[in-house]
């Protein structure tokens, strides 16, 4: 197929290449950023101890089970929805909406509706792992009731792969933008 319908009428542009394979890795890596952390959130949700103690500890348990776990789960599923949009960079959705999609199904996706929020969001996201990696996760793991030792280095280790999901939405991105506005 090498035309591409935007929508029922008979308005055409030019096909857009295929993503290359290091962005279709790329994509796939940005959803496994968010996977670490979010099974971590939830076990915290669910009152597994994960190292919280003194005052922090009490405060979070009133809420575990319950609606914490209520938090953690919907914060975790959305964080894993988010970086799932990066998959649509690659993909054939991401160009033109799945028709199960309403309103907007079947219809062809503006580059710049993907490309936007794309560049935002690793803006966004790059600044933040930034900001952790270099001073605020430190900072709030020198807090007292925060979990150390073993528990410290699980947090850690489950939150660190964030600080690639910036970078690697951003590359992908790039590359979206790339294959698509050269087309129009």
């Amino acid at each position: 197929m090498s035309k591409l319908a935007i929508n029922a009428r008979t308005t055409t542009r030019p096909a857009v290449p295929p993503a290359p394979r290091w962005a279709e890795f790329a994509a796939k890596a940005t959803v496994l950023t968010t996977v670490p952390s979010g099974l971590w959130r939830i076990a915290f949700g669910f009152g597994i101890p994960v190292g919280f103690t003194g005052a922090t500890a009490a405060r979070y348990a009133e809420h575990q089970p319950g609606w914490g776990t209520v938090y953690v789960v919907v914060l975790s599923a959305l964080a894993e929805a988010l970086a799932f949009l990066t998959v649509g960079l690659v993909r054939p959705w991401g160009q033109l909406a799945p028709r199960w999609i309403p309103l907007i199904g079947g219809r062809a996706v503006h580059p710049l509706a993907a490309i936007v929020p794309g560049a935002l969001g690793s803006a966004f996201l790059t600044v933040l792992g930034i900001t952790a990696a270099v001073g605020g996760w430190g900072r709030n793991m020198a807090e007292p009731d925060s979990p150390h030792g073993a528990a410290g280095l699980v947090m850690t280790l489950a939150y660190l792969p964030l600080v690639a999901w910036g970078p690697l939405l951003g590359a992908v991105t790039i590359d979206y933008a790339r294959r698509t506005l050269s087309r129009r």
